[in-house]
């Protein structure tokens, strides 16, 4: 057998969902500059889930759907109410998904439009858990979704209980928009892998959330606010960066597996980056990123991915830095739940093989004997 470790290289199907070809990322054949820079993140998730973008009656009537669906079961919040304070929020999320699931008569249903109403109620939800749990971890009683604002608005809203400013509603859905999807990554390979064996959708997307759990996929943002954080100031950055580089650490936000030429979202989460430190009047966080960037490419020769960048993002809104993967998974359950509506529509479990490597012959003895 031919190892491939990692999968890489490894193509194991055939999806109409997005693609990553000489650098370029593409939803449905659209670059993803062009969705970035025109298209809302509810759109995207129209696009994603139906394969065109959607006509205004269309867009209305998902923006009302998601708006119906963004409240969670009053256990749902009492659950959060009676978790640990000190936990990671990715765990909060994780069971509460899982939750979720007892309490929608269409959770067993595995027919198209069952799935599909599935997928909405999944995005709608999740930023209401997502930003619950944030005000509880605070002592703050949670802040219940507001009619009328739009998917970004309402997370910056119900995790602050003010209405943000347009400049980074728009940052942060130009944020969602970037995380939607991303082929065929770790987490939404196994959420294919549950899908195949014909478990249900919220199990699904279980398995998704626990792998984007891990620090080397959506953990890396909060990782590299980390990382701004120990440096703190300008003068550091090279003698700590240096220190990593000699202790052959690895340096979170740069490289990625599939981008030789750099990704193509970190250019627009960097501008987002310069708008929001320019609407705050703090630089430090931006000036700090542009100075890593330049010797991370100066030292290693790499470029910064969707990670790196985003990590400012965030802290210019407001968000707390263990709030950053939970935002990916709140992004990214559009995409996750794209694949798994296609792996049912063309599924065959997924079964790869191992070759065994262990010892061989060899003989039971019994206990009295060993």
């Amino acid at each position: 057998m031919t190892i491939a470790r990692g999968l890489e290289g490894v193509v194991v199907c055939n999806s109409e969902i997005s693609s990553i070809v000489d650098g370029v990322l593409t939803y449905r054949g659209y670059n993803i500059d062009d969705l970035a820079d025109n298209a809302t993140f509810e759109e995207v998730a129209f696009l994603l889930w139906n394969g065109y973008l959607p006509t205004k009656a269309e867009l209305d009537q998902l923006k009302e759907k998601l708006e119906q669906h963004a409240e969670v079961p009053k256990a749902a919040i009492h659950q959060l109410k009676m978790f640990p304070k000190d936990v990671h929020p990715m765990s909060v999320l994780r069971t509460v998904v899982s939750s979720l699931a007892l309490f929608d008569e269409e959770a067993e249903d595995n027919s198209v439009e069952a799935n599909k109403n599935k997928a909405i109620k999944l995005t709608a939800k999740i930023p209401t858990v997502i930003t619950a749990y944030a005000r509880i971890q605070q002592g703050l009683e949670p802040v219940a979704p507001k009619k009328g604002l739009g998917f970004a608005s309402n997370f910056l809203y119900m995790l602050t209980g003010k209405e943000p400013t347009p400049v980074s509603v728009k940052a942060f859905d130009k944020a969602l928009v970037l995380h939607a999807d991303h082929e065929l990554n770790a987490s939404t390979f196994a959420a294919r892998v549950t899908t195949g064996t014909l478990s249900d959708i919220y199990s699904a997307v279980t398995t998704a959330i626990g792998t984007l759990k891990g620090p080397l996929h959506g953990g890396a943002n909060e990782q590299v606010m980390a990382t701004l954080e120990e440096i703190a100031t300008m003068d550091r950055i090279q003698p700590v960066i240096q220190a990593k580089l000699d202790n052959k650490e690895k340096i979170m936000g740069f490289g990625h597996r599939v981008y030789k030429n750099g990704d193509p979202r970190a250019k627009h989460l960097r501008e987002m980056s310069r708008q929001l430190a320019s609407q705050t009047g703090d630089t430090k966080w931006f000036d700090m990123s542009t100075e890593i960037e330049k010797l991370v490419y100066e030292k290693k020769g790499l470029q910064p991915n969707v990670d790196f960048y985003s990590a400012t993002v965030y802290t210019y809104l407001g968000i707390p830095r263990k709030l950053f993967t939970p935002i990916f998974a709140m992004s990214r359950v559009t995409g996750w739940t794209a694949h798994i509506l296609e792996q049912y529509a063309h599924n065959r479990l997924i079964r790869p093989r191992a070759e065994y490597v262990g010892k061989t012959n060899q003989v039971y003895v019994s206990v009295d004997q060993r």
